[in-house]
């Protein structure tokens, strides 16, 4: 019997107001919060924050986490 896999999405999101590393650890918190969230990357040079997760994610939610986070999602 095959092993079942998931395939899993990415998406970058644009975060406003990350600066450092302290920033990007509050960000990948919040988000790595939300349910089926499997890894999150965030970079304050960019402000990009990469999310793999195992299904789509409600834009909404992602913003409140940003938000729960102290930044801003663009």
């Amino acid at each position: 019997m095959a092993a079942e896999t998931q395939t899993e999405l990415t998406t970058v999101y644009q975060v406003k107001g990350m600066t450092c590393g302290h920033c990007e650890g509050a960000v990948s918190g919040e988000i790595s919060a939300l349910p089926g969230v499997t890894s999150v990357t965030a970079v304050a040079k960019t402000g990009e924050v990469t999310v793999v997760s195992v299904a789509p994610l409600d834009r909404e939610a992602v913003r409140a986490a940003v938000d729960e986070a102290g930044y801003e999602l663009v």
